[in-house]
Parts: structure tokens; sequence; C-alpha cells
């Protein structure tokens, strides 16, 4: 009776630390995998899939949006926080989805756009009709200025002004996003409470996390104060396209606000009430991300982590660049924990963004694995897919449509997963799909690569099992960072387990010295084999990993 009782208790136990040092698969549901043939992917093609994502060996997966929303911006535009969009499926089938996931081990994560909803949401619609409605202040109103034109100088992300004027209630309405994504006021407890509501009527139902959607805008500068004007050297076009306006200010006040951090401690505190419910906040600042991503994730009683942009931007990361931004992430985040990525839905895929090739993808998938803090991959990254080619007419995404040929939106990470070769639409959908599929994905789809025992597919899982082996790689402290020529090393140490890893980020030869002590390869990922004595040779995009011999 007491083993029983003893087994009982200790298959309750649950491990709430599981996020710290996890992999993070993404899902963007509209193009995973279509179940109906008209051409969208939905819930019971992602729960169709799962055996492959589960076969990677990542610990959760994140679903973009697939509430209900009538899609301007593709879910990022909510009507309704509590439903399935139909076009995705049900609750029925979010719940298979849940269920089948965690019969594999998988946890659950979804996306919560807080900062703001869709116009055809019933809190906006009740908000615009009058000034003295009971949701009146649950959304950003203000009277134009004398002459007419909005309160103040703030940006919209997708172009142009965040003000739109209302000739309902004669006032402007903020909106950071597409004018049909009015900004939710968070100086409202009313719209908090609501908000939190939503958040436990998913916990309810299983999810055992949340992306938080530009969690650094929910709130903003009370007094509407102006933003200051960014001098052009210090422009960063991370966030925002060079040719978008947006960089042209510092956004001291429409978003990054203090108030922000008492709403954050409310959600973790609605987040402890449950066993082991996690969240990843997405940090959206060309400036500050790295301080705020500290601020957000300092303590116990705010965000789990976060993500900024360091490395979802701009050229390739080399030994330089990689050392600069996890030394500052030490210094603005001592406490806290980062979330790391290098593609997403947001962005150029790195595969393009950054020119590589197959063994370039490698190293960076093995540089991944081995950084402190928990990470994420986008699906197809896996596969090594690079950027499609999106012809105009053929463009969905309203931010490429905007500034159009300049930049070319999102549309090009956002085609569908390619599952197979023998049809043009890679298994996809039997329908059309709602964007191409680029044809030179076929040939890297999930088929072709399981057949291929070098295919970069299975070297992720190579690098998934090597991170999950080892607990100084996943949960570990960092040590020792140091940049040599073109390679980067550091040191990953936890519970007396000390792993060196070394990666030479270019198409170059290099080297690097181990640390002193005794050291035995590890791995077999890319490693070169370690010298007796002297420096150790690192070819073009070559990786040494060595653990600690403790005699």
């Amino acid at each position: 009776m007491n083993t029983q009782t003893n087994i009982s208790a200790a298959a309750q136990v649950v491990d709430k630390d599981w996020w710290r040092g996890a992999v993070i698969y993404q899902i963007y549901p509209r193009s995973y995998q279509d179940s109906t043939g008209d051409g969208i992917g939905d819930l019971k093609g992602i729960t169709r899939r799962l055996p492959h994502i589960a076969s990677l060996g990542v610990d959760a997966i994140w679903i973009s949006p697939f509430f209900k929303s009538p899609m301007k911006d593709f879910g990022y535009d909510v009507s309704d926080y509590c439903d399935v969009d139909p076009m995705f499926g049900t609750l029925a089938d979010f719940d298979a989805l849940i269920a089948r996931a965690h019969e594999l081990g998988l946890k659950v994560m979804i996306d919560q756009v807080l900062s703001h909803s869709s116009d055809q949401h019933a809190w906006f619609k009740e908000s615009r009709a009058s000034r003295d409605n009971p949701k009146a202040d649950w959304y950003v109103w203000s009277d134009p200025n004398p002459d007419g034109t909005p309160p103040n100088n703030w940006l919209s992300i997708f172009g142009g002004s965040a003000w739109q004027w209302d000739a309902r209630r004669e006032q402007y309405y903020l909106h950071n996003f597409l004018t049909s994504q009015p900004d939710l006021n968070f100086h409202c407890a009313e719209v908090q409470d609501a908000l939190l509501e939503t958040v436990r009527f998913w916990l309810d139902r299983g999810v055992d996390g949340f992306r938080l959607d530009t969690i650094n805008f929910y709130v903003h500068d009370k007094e509407l104060r102006s933003n200051p004007a960014l001098p052009p050297e210090e422009r960063d076009s991370s966030i925002a396209p060079s040719v978008n306006p947006y960089n042209h200010q510092f956004h001291l006040y429409s978003k990054n606000q203090p108030e922000n951090l008492a709403f954050l401690e409310r959600f973790r505190a609605l987040l402890d009430e449950y066993p082991a419910a996690t969240a990843v906040g997405e940090v959206g600042d060309a400036q500050r991300g790295l301080e705020i991503m500290g601020e957000y994730t300092a303590g116990d009683d705010r965000v789990h982590m976060c993500y900024s942009f360091e490395f979802l931007s701009g050229d390739q990361p080399d030994a330089a660049r990689v050392v600069e931004v996890l030394t500052k992430v030490d210094t603005a985040a001592p406490d806290g924990w980062a979330c790391w990525a290098f593609s997403n839905h947001d962005v150029i895929r790195h595969a393009s963004r950054w020119n590589l090739d197959l063994a370039g993808q490698k190293a960076f998938a093995t540089l991944l694995m081995c950084l402190r803090g928990s990470v994420c991959i986008y699906q197809g990254e896996e596969l090594g897919l690079g950027e499609a080619e999106v012809a105009f007419e053929d463009l969905q995404d309203p931010y490429g449509i905007e500034f159009w040929p300049e930049f070319k939106g999102r549309d090009g990470c956002r085609t569908p997963m390619v599952w197979e070769k023998s049809n043009s639409n890679g298994g996809f959908s039997e329908g059309k799909p709602w964007l191409p599929v680029a044809p030179e994905h076929l040939v890297r789809s999930v088929a072709e690569q399981e057949e291929d025992p070098e295919a970069l597919l299975h070297h992720y899982r190579r690098v998934l099992a090597l991170r999950h082996a080892h607990r100084a790689l996943s949960k570990g402290e960092l040590g020792g960072l140091a940049q040599s020529g073109p390679v980067v090393s550091f040191t990953r140490s936890e519970a007396g387990e000390d792993i060196f890893c070394a990666f030479n980020l270019s198409g170059q030869a290099g080297e690097v010295s181990l640390p002193k002590g005794n050291w035995e390869q590890i791995g077999g990922v890319l490693s070169t084999e370690l010298p007796k004595a002297g420096p150790v040779a690192l070819g073009p995009w070559q990786v040494a990993l060595a653990r600690r011999i403790n005699e």
C-alpha cells in the first residue's frame, strides 16, 4: 500500500522548470498541414504531423494564433479570444491536439495577442459606439489637436500615423499596427481583468504556456507625449525595415512603459496558480531590447523568458557579434532568462538572410543548441528552407504590400511546409495553397531528407539529442566567453559537468585553445578531433565540443 502511494506521488511530481533550457518548435498554422483541401492549414493537420515534431526531440510547440479573426493580419487581429476560427477547426479539434501532443510528451504553448484586438471584436464595437458606454475607455481614445491633427507623433509599425480617426466618437484611436488593430487600454483595470480571464480560459483547457506577442507594447504613456526623434546613426532596421519611418523615432512613450511590470506580475501570478505554466515574451524594440528582456524576466514574479531581435535580423553574426550579444545579455539580464531564435514568422529565413550553405546551417544549429537560455526553432528550419520568392500578385501580407518592392513583407517565410515532393503542393494540401509552395523547397521535403543520413533534418535531431543528454547545455551557466579570429568559444557548466564549445562561424580556417585540464571529445556533431597538445584546428564551419574529465 505504501509502495503504491509513493509511486502515485512520484507520478504527480511536476517539473515547474521544464521551460528552462527547453526547445520550442513554432508552428504557423495556416502553413503547416491542410486537412480539408481548402489550401489553409488547420488544427487537425497539426495533430496529424505531431509525430514528426516529436521525432525531432523538442520539448514544446508554440502555435501562432488560431482564434476567431477577420484575418487582416492573419490571426494577430483577434475578434474572439476564447474560440477557434472556423478555418482552423473547432475547440474540440484543439482539445484533441492537446491530448495527442501530451501523449507524445510535447507541451503546448499558444500565442496571446493582448496588446490589441481586431476592430471586429465585440469590445471595440461597444467602445466606439459612444464616449460614455461601459467599455468607452477599454481602448486608447483621444481628442484631436485644435487643428484636427492626431494628438501626438506616434507612428504605426505598418506605416503612417498610429492614430485613426473615428467619426462615431469624433476622436482618434491608437493602433500600433494596422488601423483594424486598435490598441487596448491597459490603464483600465477592467481591460486587464478581462484579458487575464481569456488567459485562464486556455489554461483551464490544458495549455502549458503562452508566447506573448509584442509584450512591451501593452502600456502607453498616459499623457500621450510625443516620441523624440532618433538620429540617423542610431536607427536600426531590426524591428521595422529601413524604408519605414517608424525607425526615425525613439519610442520612449508609445511603448516600454514602467506600468507594464505591474501587469506582468498579475499575469505571472495567474500562471503560478497552475502546476507548470510558462510564458515567453516577444520584445520588439531596436534600441533597448536586451535591457527590457532583463527587466521583464528578472526574479520569479514576471515572465519566465523573453526574446529580442539580436539574432533575428541583419547580417550573419560572426564570432565577434556573438560575443558582443552574449556579453550584453550578461549585463542587461544577469538573473533573467533569454530565449534564442534565428528564424520565425516575421523575418527572412536565416538560411537566406545569412546566405548559408549546408555546412553553415549545421554549424549555426549546433551553436543554437549550446547557448544558455531556451530555444525556438521555426517550422521548416529543420529542413534548411530558404526564403521563398513570392510574386506581388500572390502577396497576402499587408506589410509587404505597403512597402513593396523595397520590403517584400513576411510571406516569403510563411509559405507552406513541404512534406514530400510528389506534387507541386509538397503534401501540404490537396487544394490550392493560400501561398504558393516554393518549387526549390520540394527537394528539401521531410520525406526526401528522411532518406539521406547527411541531411540537415537528422543533424537537428542529433544536436537536440546532444542538448538533452547534457544538463550543462540545457540549464547550465555560461563562462569563458571568447573570440579567436572567426571562432567563438565558451564553457557550459552544471552540477560538476563542464562542456567546452567552440564554433568556427566562417568559411575560413581557425583555431582555438582548450582551457586547462583534461578534455574528451563529445557529440560527433561536426566535431573535430582534439589534439594531444596545442591549439585545436577548426576547418570552415567546424565545431569542437569537449567534456572535462575529472580525475
